[in-house]
């Protein structure tokens, strides 16, 4: 069976059973501020499970079915591997306040053993067993009993696997079941029917929800038997295309970074240094080195592309509407970093030996990659390895850090090595500001929290104060929530010179350790006016314009940094 038939079957299958189909969404999000890209099919639906809008008006139905495009960015530099994509597309049933979890089960029980063919013995499910607060799913396990699936077959997990939501602060939420095939998740049934508010307390919905998802590629796989995604029909004409003396890996990496590419240019994202245009910048560029590496014609990834228009141009349109756009901005990134790459290739040519000292200055100066330098440079590169590259760059980042802290208000970021990192940093750097306030409001005035120092790098930030204790993972949560919080509200950040005491009755916060001239400078992120504004700092920046530049904000650790004192790392996506 084909993909374009497994497609169709779904389709078809649902609006048999009353569903409206529904085209997908643009890759990004219009509506959406708190994510870059969009990541599952039920977000276009959003509002429709808070009940800010109507499915009748719109589609004329509760019921919906779509087939979402879909990227994720956690998943870059795992791809390669047998299964991770950044592009992929979303397969999804959705009810608004209509079917729950009886019909939901049985049909998607149906679709995989009856309209696909996959074999009982193939498959097992998972259900959410409950905890203090939730009770045991026991109603999925009884129908999926009804349905002829034995106990043993029948896993049950905790709210790390079996529970999802909600997006930001709060909103729809509930416990999930899932379908297996082979041992891998395919096929995940949510069922919304709780509202978590803002300090964690769940209240019942007045309408319940369903929102499911199944990966295509996942689901294509299983059909056709085949060991990896790369093996079916979505990918071989281009894995077939790439010289077949290139490694497996890197073959992989260019088909599934040659389908992002093409459709999120599809979606008018142009290359950038932030947000949605970084990610796509990355990307090209990635495939871009590997092509100078393996010595590929510079008209591969435009031959890449061609295949793509073909394969998936009829099912969404705006491939074909844009091609030429497409495929111009490709080349004009193209020449834009193979210029930057030319000039520092000249210099390393003029070099007779090449160490870990002259290879960074290759990297700082043109964004030569390390790969790159050691590919061409063959036996003058002899005593160059990896290890040593990465220490020089350490080394750099320290002495670049100490000379850093007075241009950058006492934050200590580090010295960029280009506009790409400045925007990065930029962004963590604002962020870190919402992570100092929502501690505060997380932990209480009364905890005595003050900021102890703080370091960001393109990569993270790394934020220390006082607390005489390790947070709690709901905490930390509830700090993490409040920080995306603030960023989808899009707040403004303002700067404005006052003096010192006056920043002080105004409630700005400042860093425990630093001394300040009489004038300072007060960054303000929500209303202008310092008195009212959500967050304020003595800061000497830089920051961005509002809070919606910044993106995801994740903690990644929650540690001791000293005695008395925690450490929190961060990212943003």
């Amino acid at each position: 069976m084909t993909s374009k038939e497994i497609r169709n079957k779904f389709l078809e299958f649902f609006e048999d059973r009353g569903h409206k189909i529904v085209s997908s969404s643009s890759l990004v999000p219009k509506d959406d501020p708190s994510v870059l890209l969009t990541t599952a099919g039920m977000q276009q639906f959003k509002p429709y499970y808070t009940g800010d809008k109507d499915p009748i008006k719109d589609f004329g139905s509760r019921r919906t079915v779509s087939i979402q495009k879909s990227f994720r960015t956690s998943d870059i530099d795992e791809v390669g591997d047998e299964s991770h994509l950044t592009f992929f597309e979303m397969l999804g049933n959705f009810s608004f306040g209509d079917y729950f979890k009886e019909n939901s089960l049985e049909w998607g029980w149906d679709f995989i053993t009856k309209e696909l063919g996959i074999s009982p013995e193939r498959c097992h499910v998972s259900v959410f067993k409950g905890d203090n607060e939730i009770p045991e799913d026991e109603d999925s396990i009884a129908i999926w009993k009804l349905l002829g699936i034995s106990d043993y077959r029948i896993k049950k997990a905790g709210r790390k696997d079996n529970f999802w939501g909600p997006t930001g602060n709060e909103g729809p939420c509930g416990p999930t079941s899932e379908i297996y095939i082979d041992g891998v998740e395919v096929w995940n049934h949510v069922f919304n029917e709780y509202y978590c508010n803002p300090d964690k307390t769940l209240i019942p919905l007045k309408q319940k929800g369903v929102d499911t998802g199944m990966g295509l590629e996942r689901l294509v796989k299983a059909i056709q038997s085949v060991p990896s995604i790369f093996e079916t029909d979505l990918f071989l004409p281009l894995m077939k295309f790439l010289p077949k003396e290139l490694p497996e890996k890197i073959k992989r990496i260019f088909a599934d970074h040659a389908r992002s590419v093409t459709f999120l240019l599809s979606d008018s994202v142009m290359p950038s240094n932030k947000e949605a245009g970084y990610i796509l910048r990355r990307l090209l560029r990635r495939i871009f080195v590997y092509m100078h590496i393996y010595k590929l014609k510079p008209d591969t990834l435009e031959e890449l592309m061609k295949i793509i228009f073909e394969k998936y141009g009829e099912i969404y349109q705006e491939l074909s509407k844009n091609r030429n756009n497409i495929i111009n901005s490709m080349w004009e990134e193209y020449e834009r970093f193979n210029k930057t790459l030319g000039y520092g290739i000249k210099e390393l040519e003029k070099l007779e030996k090449v160490d870990a000292i002259s290879a960074f200055t290759l990297y700082e100066s043109y964004g030569l990659p390390y790969e790159i330098i050691k590919e061409l440079s063959g036996s003058r590169a002899k005593n160059l390895h990896k290890k040593d590259f990465e220490e020089e760059f350490k080394k750099h980042q320290e002495i670049s850090r100490a000379g850093a802290i007075k241009k950058f208000g006492g934050h200590g970021i580090d010295s960029v090595q280009n506009k790409e990192e400045a925007e990065k940093m930029t962004r963590l750097h604002t962020a870190t500001h919402l992570l100092h306030q929502a501690l505060h409001d997380v932990l209480g005035s009364k905890a005595e929290v003050k900021q102890m120092g703080s370091d960001i790098t393109e990569e993270r930030t790394r934020f220390d104060f006082t607390f005489p204790r390790k947070l709690t993972p709901e905490e930390i949560k509830k700090i993490e929530d409040i920080v995306n919080e603030k960023i989808k509200m899009n707040l403004p950040v303002t700067a404005k010179k006052m003096s010192k005491e006056t920043a002080f009755q105004l409630g700005a916060r400042a860093f425990f350790k630093e001394k300040y001239k009489e004038e300072v400078n007060v960054y303000s992120i929500g209303d202008p006016d310092p008195s009212k504004a959500y967050s304020k700092e003595f800061c000497g920046g830089p920051h961005v314009n509002s809070t919606g530049q910044i993106g995801h904000f994740k903690i990644t650790k929650e540690e001791s940094s000293s005695a008395g004192i925690r450490r929190i790392r961060a990212v943003v996506e």
